[in-house]
């Protein structure tokens, strides 16, 4: 039960000593409790776990309790931080026949649609989205602050004044930072030129999504044009049409084929069309990390999220999570071009050390106010790297950095430690510490 902690944090295993229990009811039906004040969790936790998520719920922090150097849990960390982190709080199968129907419908019909009609389906699909309490809007932490207690509780047991980990990020960066971009569109692809011009001038990398087989021909001097900008080229999708997840036959299927355009492409990465995703299929992509998740999904048409704002592994993949509103969202179903709603994000993410992820269409930077939203954008994050030691990179770099931070580990030195393993030398030690009861980072 210690194994997702020890992932998350790297620190010595001396450190992590969590066990279930054994007054825990086993035979009881996973729930929604809290743990520590507003973080909410789903997992089993005995009678006091709910079926809902509103109201008032029961704090299981209270029952944690310090034996020697143990810490005594009511819950398992790692089943919690899965039930999380792969959406299996959601209950997939209770969605209605009538709406599958309209998503078809909806999805045959959509090339035909303006953009204003698009926004008025979508608005009526969504109604009621500002009333779901979990995940939390606008970015969901839960993940992270859930081990981020738990660290308190292992500071409190171990009697140490800090305990070491590796930190998150390469040269110690604060947080990191990804901008991508999903080609739907002929005219979107045929932007892309103009669109690397833009990222250029901030010095910002991004990557590009492709459909690979529908909407446009992606031709090799695409793929050349983008890679050899610097720049990287992923998978979208098959066709973009909605129905990738309908069955398990047809996904599998259809995964063989985007695995082929993935090996064409030579692209490491992958994203389904409108976030659309079922977890527990990854495995048939064979792609290094994908980026279909969102990290709170209220105004998606697939609802759910992975409550974190770090990267985590499903099986071999690396999972990259998008825990920024999208542009589309932003620009056409909230109707502002105002920043607001990505400062809130930016600074809540920050605040955890975590991953900053957008999805910006070229589609739809078609109009004064959208384009200059845009580089808006591109200048804060600019501003965030150079004075908030911000790192902006690639998908690809996240997802190399990510795989040597988990082959990582820390090895005594005399009275510090060292980082053992690949890139070690990008590494840093980082110490968890208490001050004023309230868990604080620092690096010496």
């Amino acid at each position: 039960m210690n194994r997702a902690f020890l992932e998350y944090y790297h620190c010595p295993e001396k450190f992590a000593d969590f066990r279930l229990d054994p007054q825990r009811q086993d035979g009881a039906e996973p729930g929604y409790f809290s743990f520590g004040p507003g973080n909410i969790l789903h997992g089993k936790v005995g009678s006091e776990g709910r079926e809902s998520a509103a109201g008032l719920l029961a704090d299981a922090a209270t029952r944690v309790r310090i034996e020697g150097r143990a810490c005594i849990l009511p819950f398992d960390p790692t089943e919690v931080a899965n039930n999380l982190r792969l959406e299996r709080y959601m209950d997939r199968a209770a969605k209605p026949v009538w709406k599958r129907a309209v998503r078809g419908l909806y999805y045959a019909l959509r090339p035909a649609f303006p953009v204003s009609f698009r926004r008025h389906l979508q608005k009526a699909w969504l109604k009621g989205w500002d009333k779901t309490p979990f995940p939390r809007w606008p970015v969901d932490r839960s993940v992270d602050q859930m081990f981020a207690t738990l660290m308190r509780f292992a500071l409190q047991a171990s009697g140490e004044a800090r305990i070491p980990f590796i930190w998150f990020w390469p040269e110690g960066k604060s947080s990191c930072a990804v901008m991508t971009h999903d080609v739907e569109t002929d005219a979107g692809r045929r932007f892309a030129g103009a669109l690397m011009d833009i990222n250029d001038s901030y010095g910002i990398k991004s990557s590009f999504q492709l459909i690979p087989d529908a909407r446009y021909v992606v031709s090799d001097d695409d793929l050349a044009a983008i890679k050899g900008r610097g720049f990287e080229a992923n998978v979208h999708d098959l066709k973009h049409d909605g129905h990738l997840y309908d069955s398990h036959e047809k996904f599998e299927e259809s995964a063989a084929r985007i695995n082929q355009f993935g090996e064409r492409f030579g692209s490491k990465g992958f994203r389904s069309a409108v976030l659309y995703r079922n977890q527990e299929w990854f495995g048939a992509l064979k792609f290094s990390y994908d980026m279909s998740v969102p990290n709170v999904a209220h105004l998606d048409p697939q609802r759910g999220g992975c409550c974190t704002v770090m990267p985590y592994f499903v099986g071999d993949l690396l999972e990259i999570p998008v825990t920024a509103t999208q542009d589309y969202t932003l620009f056409h179903v909230l109707g502002t071009h105002l920043h607001d709603l990505w400062q809130k994000q930016i600074s809540q993410i920050m605040e955890q050390h975590g991953l900053i992820s957008f999805i910006v269409h070229p589609d739809y930077l078609d109009t004064e106010d959208a384009l200059k939203s845009y580089k808006a954008l591109l200048a804060h994050l600019s501003e965030l790297r150079a004075q908030a030691a911000v790192w902006i990179a690639l998908p690809g770099e996240v997802d190399t950095w990510w795989r040597h931070r988990s082959e990582m580990k820390l090895v005594a030195e005399g009275a510090g430690w060292r980082v053992e393993g690949p890139e070690a030398e990008r590494a840093t030690v980082a110490y968890a510490t208490l001050k004023d009861d309230k868990l604080a980072y620092q690096f010496v």
